[in-house]
C-alpha cells in the first residue's frame, strides 16, 4: 500500500513532538515493510526543513532531512500536479492541493496527516497517524 505523509507528520518526527512523535515515527518506519511504501512531496520536505531548522539549526536539520529522504519515497510535483491543484475549485489551500495531487500521481491510497480537515476535498482516505496504525496494523 502506498501512503502519503503530510508535512506535519514529518515535522513531528524531525522535532520529536510528543505525543504525535510516537505515531508519526511508526508510520514513517513502515517504509521498511514490504506491505507499505511511504511517500511525501518536495513541498512537505521544504516545510519540514523550515520547522526543523527553527529547533535544531540549519546543519542538523539538513542532516535529518537527508536521512529521511534516504528512507522514504519522494512523490513528483510537476506541471500537471500544479495545474490540477490550481484548477480544482474545491481546493482552497494551494499547498494541500499540491500534496493531494502529488499523492494521487504516485498511486497513494491514503494521506496521513494530523490536519484531516485540510483534505476535505480528497477522494482518497485521509487519516491521523494513530488511526492509520490502528486500522492497518491491528
Amino acid at each position: 500500500m502506498k501512503v502519503f505523509v503530510d508535512a506535519n507528520v514529518l515535522v513531528a518526527v524531525l522535532n520529536k513532538e510528543y505525543p504525535m512523535f510516537s505515531y508519526a515515527s511508526r508510520v514513517l518506519s513502515l517504509n521498511d515493510s514490504p506491505k507499505f511504501d511511504v511517500y511525501t512531496s518536495p513541498a512537505c520536505l521544504a516545510i519540514a526543513l523550515y520547522f526543523s531548522e527553527k529547533k535544531s539549526g540549519n546543519a542538523l536539520a539538513r542532516n535529518k532531512i537527508k536521512y529521511l529522504c534516504e528512507h522514504i519515497h519522494i512523490a513528483d510535483t510537476d506541471q500537471n500536479t500544479v495545474n490540477k491543484a490550481i484548477s480544482n475549485k474545491k481546493v482552497h489551500d494551494f499547498e494541500d492541493g499540491l500534496e493531494y495531487y502529488s499523492a494521487t500521481a504516485s498511486g497513494c491510497k491514503c494521506i496521513v496527516t494530523e490536519d484531516v480537515g485540510d483534505f476535505y476535498f480528497s477522494e482518497m482516505e485521509v487519516m491521523k497517524p494513530k488511526e492509520f496504525l490502528l486500522k492497518y496494523l491491528s
